[in-house]
This record gives C-alpha cells, structure tokens and sequence, in this order.
C-alpha cells in the first residue's frame, strides 16, 4: 500500500482504538490486533469512514508462533511497522488467598509475556531499518501494587521491566521504546458501567479521555531523538497520587 503501519497489539473499543484512529488519521495502516478479528468490524468502518486506512487481524498475542506469523506477514503483505502500540491489559482484582495459579499466570501471560513477544518480534524487522516506535501501555500498578490487585501488579511491574531493558538496548539503534503510566479511570462503558462515581466525574475532567491519550503516544512517536522520553505518566488533573 505504501504507508507505513501502524500496528496496535489490543485495539479495544477505548483506548486501543483511540491510538489507531489517531495514527490513521497521520497517513499511517492501522493494523488492528484482537483475539477475535470479527470484534474489529466497527473500529476498521470508523477509520475507513474518515478516510482513513485499517486492517483487521486475529491472532492470540500469548501465542509464540501466532506473533511471528502476524509480524511477518503484515511486513510482507501491507508494509513496514513504523510503530508498535501493545495496549493488552487485564486489569483483575482478587484477594491473595484467592488468586489461583491460574489467574495469576493468565494475567502474566496477557500483560506481560505477549508484550515481550509483540516487542521481540517488531525489534526483529525495526532493526533492519534502524528506526521504529515502540509504545507499551502501563497502569497505575506499573509502579504500586494495591491491595487485591497482586497479579495484575506483578504484570504490570514486569512489562515495565521489560521496556526499560528494550530502551537501553534498543536505543541506541534507532529504536524508539516508550512506557506510558496511565494513572487514573480511562473513559470506558467498563467504568461507566461498574463506577458510577467515578464516572460522574468526567465533565469536570476527571477521568481520562482515550483521544487525549492517543494525542499524547502520537507525541512521542514524533519526538526528535535528541529528546526522547521513555516514560511518560499521564493522570487527571484531580487525580490523587
């Protein structure tokens, strides 16, 4: 097609979505990313109503061999990934005594060992044109882990790792590796549905706004390198912290 892509590892209807209308909106094929690609219909519409350029792909980011498939053929099929968004988060809440080995592995697995193949995989074919972005979505439970929220901390505390091991290695070959803290309620029928208070707050800018976010990863994609910023925490001007 002859643009650069644009490629976003858990488009969701918030903020994964946000991200890639917004990249869309700069030129960019925003290849869309779900376990089921039939969930994206509405998302690829949108885009492509604005004039915009979209693609949807399946594909079980936990999977190994499902990454490697996906890397190489939007490389070969669709063009070069200028940018890799991983926004996967599961985001659960149990007492300790209650996390079973399963949810605990579960919630690993999604937040943070598919960030480590999605990153992998986009390192492999960004290396070989000494250029790229590479945006991984944090929470709150990057940095503190809260009563009730043990696996998805220790997730999230690992995906950090994981991009600041990237940044320092990746750097210095023209690889751009950016964390973002997202520390505050996203704008999401979840929220709206589960958190009518904190919901409520969002005339008064209390809650964040998924486009405003997407701004902000927009942003660092274009960052010259003299000024790159590897961690970026973003929070309601409300928000306690």
């Amino acid at each position: 097609m002859g643009k650069p892509v644009a490629l976003v590892v858990g488009a969701g209807d918030a903020l994964g979505g946000a991200v890639a209308k917004r990249f869309a909106r700069e030129g960019f094929t925003a290849c869309l990313v779900r376990r089921n690609a039939d969930k994206l219909a509405p998302l690829v519409a949108e885009i492509e109503a604005a004039g915009g350029t979209a693609m949807p792909f399946g594909a079980d980011a936990r999977r190994e061999e499902q990454v490697a498939a996906l890397i190489t053929g939007i490389e070969a099929g669709v063009g070069p990934i200028e940018v890799m968004v991983f926004n996967i988060g599961a985001n659960v809440r149990f007492p300790i005594t209650e996390t079973t080995s399963r949810v605990y592995y579960k919630v690993w697995e999604m937040a943070c060992f598919a960030g480590f193949l999605a990153g992998r995989e986009t390192a492999r074919v960004m290396l070989s044109r000494g250029r790229g972005t590479m945006i991984f979505t944090g929470a709150t439970a990057s940095v503190r882990g809260r009563a009730g929220f043990s696996a998805f901390a220790g997730a999230k505390h690992a995906l950090r790792a994981l991009a600041q091991s990237m940044a320092r290695e990746l750097g210095p070959q023209g690889i751009h590796v950016a964390h973002s803290i997202i520390d505050g309620a996203i704008d999401t029928a979840f929220i709206r549905d589960n958190f009518p208070s904190v919901y409520a707050t969002k005339d008064d800018d209390g809650i964040l706004n998924p486009d405003h976010i997407a701004d902000a990863y927009w942003s660092l994609h274009v960052q010259k390198r003299d000024a790159w910023t590897h961690e970026l925490d973003l929070r309601p001007w409300s928000e306690n912290w």
